[in-house]
């Protein structure tokens, strides 16, 4: 072009900065003013978005300067901009001082502003700004309603959210897309569906966006019926872009949701049908899909998606290293997760906690606690998840004096709070090594009497060491929770069934009928030729029941010809009322087998018929 003006110049710039080339639109703005081109409020406005972007704090302070050396009319849309430049850039001081000094404030100033004291954790400067704003509209409801959630604060984000409804302003996409994040915090499924309806209500259009925010929220509210209903009816209703970012984020949002909840073989089904359609696999789904391989103990299929993982070529970063090493070492692979740790050779946190945790739980925690020494001998900062891990290899190994002073450590020199997960490590390092005094004072010092996960862990010790008094001492501690979990009434009845003491088993029993506790059946499970088979106790819906019986029989006396004895005193049944209410005897029949046999016994009979 033989004559470039500044409107020429201007929408190149502005178009760079629109598309993200920041780097490229302020080069553009060097050359501008090389030519003599006299930059306007709009050439001034795109060039102060690049530095926000790029937190060129130099550069933009540059700019405001030229801006009052040449005498430029503030409007109040440079004004915002050269606001959100100092915010972005977190030169609060000057903000605070541009947003004083401002004669005209906008929606969008206002919006600025309280985004800037949210960022920075002042949530109650956030809400007084908030309040002190006359006409509120969407985009300012959303800013607080988003920066309250973030900051930890759900339910007085949830009291605003019904005020605005009351104060009548529409709701827009961003709006919906923010209530559902809410709700998946609060798990609030009665709240999700009300929002849902109002979607639907409102005739809005329903964007990969927001059905993705549908689906997360139905997936964090355990309602994986309605997910995967939103989900299937994703092509029909919403219309399909194949490979798009959304639908991507779709798949894995599913994948993730069924993982969440338990529902591993549905996961892997969608997993398979997502690869099957040339869906784009990204870290996240593979993450996921590696995490259920661990919970459902299954090596070939994860292995298998290992072998996927290099062949698409995705990098092993932290999070989906870390996930393979921990699906490798609960699957009982510890040679290849220790194989996984080394090919990543990287000082994160996330793959040496994984580590060390592998080590623990297979038993090796003299290694553990070597490999934790190691990393923070060379400058790794340990979170709350790795002083889990090292305090589980301590329990496990029977090393109580470095647990504790790991416990302490963690306290007093890197300012980690103890949660729930750590005491209850801490309980369980002493109550492995039989110091039930120490148990009680730590309980004591650390004010945690009402956390039942600890009266667990300790009533798990006293079984262990056949601790009647303890134990009953321990039950009424948890059972003052009201816990509706069966496990602290089956750990006590099988503490009195160890001592054969069936009247206090009979009374354990009665009060779990009176307060509605029911145990959940034990179930196990085996994969072979690519199907899962799963067992639950006093199963006999297998379709080759006969078979593993049969073949159990035969493995039984084997077994007993080599001098094996099972302990049958932890099996019970009650009999019916004729033989006595409450009366329990022993079952020395399949079902009263560990589960685990009967998955041995149908990989044996494949194995060597």
């Amino acid at each position: 072009m033989p004559h470039r003006d500044v409107r020429t110049w201007t929408i190149l710039v502005s178009t760079f900065a629109r598309v993200g080339s920041n780097g490229a639109a302020l080069e553009l703005f060097k050359n501008m003013q090389n030519e003599g081109i006299k930059p306007n409020q709009f050439t001034l406005s795109s060039v102060l978005k690049c530095c926000s972007s790029l937190s060129e704090l130099k550069i933009g302070k540059g700019v405001h300067g030229w801006i009052l050396r040449n005498g430029v009319v503030f409007y109040v849309i440079l004004e915002n901009a050269l606001f959100y430049f100092y915010v972005k850039c977190e030169d609060f001081g000057s903000a605070k001082w541009l947003f004083e000094s401002m004669e005209e404030k906008n929606s969008v100033t206002w919006n600025i502003m309280i985004g800037a004291y949210l960022d920075t954790g002042n949530v109650d400067k956030a809400v007084d700004l908030f309040r002190r704003q006359g006409l509120k509209g969407v985009s300012i409801w959303n800013t607080i309603i988003n920066g309250l959630m973030r900051n930890g604060f759900e339910r007085i984000a949830l009291k605003l959210l019904y005020e605005m409804v009351k104060d009548g302003t529409l709701f827009n996409e961003v709006t919906f897309s923010i209530a559902l994040v809410l709700v998946s915090l609060l798990k609030d499924l009665e709240l999700g569906k009300q929002i849902h309806g109002r979607v639907l209500l409102s005739g809005i259009h329903v964007d990969g966006f927001l059905r993705n925010s549908l689906i997360d929220m139905y997936c964090k509210c355990g309602e994986m019926k309605m997910a995967l209903k939103v989900f299937e009816k994703m092509d029909t209703y919403f219309g399909r872009n194949e490979n798009s970012i959304e639908e991507v984020i779709s798949w894995s949002s599913i994948i993730s949701g069924l993982v969440l909840n338990g529902e591993f073989e549905d996961a892997f089904k969608t997993f398979t049908s997502m690869v099957r359609k040339d869906i784009d696999i990204d870290a996240f789904s593979i993450t996921s899909i590696v995490s259920a391989c661990a919970s459902f103990g299954v090596l070939e299929l994860g292995r298998q998606v290992h072998g996927l993982v290099q062949k698409m070529g995705h990098k092993l970063d932290a999070h989906l290293g870390s996930s393979l090493i921990d699906m490798y070492a609960k699957c009982g692979n510890l040679d290849d997760a220790k194989r996984i740790f080394k090919q990543t050779n990287d000082m994160n946190v996330v793959l040496w906690t994984s580590m060390v945790y592998s080590y623990a739980l297979h038993g090796r925690g003299r290694e553990a606690v070597q490999l934790f020494e190691f990393s923070m001998s060379h400058g790794l900062l340990p979170n709350e998840v790795t002083f889990i891990g090292v305090l589980t290899a301590c329990s496990h190994a029977g090393l109580v004096e470095e647990g504790c002073r790991y416990f302490r450590l963690m306290k007093e020199v890197y300012g980690i709070k103890p949660g729930v997960e750590h005491f209850t490590r801490m309980v369980d390092l002493y109550g492995r090594a039989g110091q039930f005094k120490e148990i009680k004072k730590f309980i004591d010092e650390n004010g945690i009497h009402h956390l039942r996960a600890v009266w667990r862990s300790f009533l798990s010790s006293c079984r262990l060491h056949r601790d009647i008094e303890m134990a009953e001492w321990v039950s009424e501690n948890l059972l003052r929770c009201k816990t509706l979990d069966a496990g602290p009434y089956v750990l006590l009845s099988n503490i009195y069934a160890i001592k054969q003491r069936w009247e206090e088993v009979a009374t354990v029993r009665r009060l779990m009928q009176s307060r509605g506790v029911k145990k959940q059946p034990c179930q196990s499970w085996i994969q072979i030729r690519n199907q899962v088979h799963a067992f639950i106790m006093d199963d006999r819906s297998h379709p080759q029941k006969n078979e593993i019986c049969a073949y159990l029989y035969k493995l039984i006396g084997r077994l007993r010809e080599i001098g094996y004895s099972s302990d049958a005193k932890l099996v019970m049944q009650d009999v019916e009322k004729k033989q006595g209410e409450g009366k329990m005897f022993l079952v020395s029949t399949v079902k009263s087998l560990p589960l685990l046999t009967v998955s041995l016994v149908l990989h044996l009979k494949h194995q060597f018929g």
